[in-house]
């Protein structure tokens, strides 16, 4: 098998991200903007003291 197979989806990325050299920075500013977040201790420290516990079987009705 050719050691230098790409598939159409990997080439295009790579004629997309040739023309827009911007790309990963974007990427990486919108995964800053949504997922890397500097997290209050004492804020998580409250949800969890206000967690209550769930049933073991949520489904279950009682009588």
């Amino acid at each position: 098998m050719a050691n230098n197979f790409q598939s159409e989806l990997t080439q295009f990325l790579n004629h997309y991200k040739t023309e827009h050299p911007d790309t990963e920075a974007r990427q990486r500013a919108g995964r800053f903007r949504l997922w890397d977040k500097e997290l209050d201790a004492e804020q998580q420290e409250g949800f969890r003291a206000g967690r209550v516990a769930q049933e073991p079987y949520v489904y279950y009705q009682h009588d």
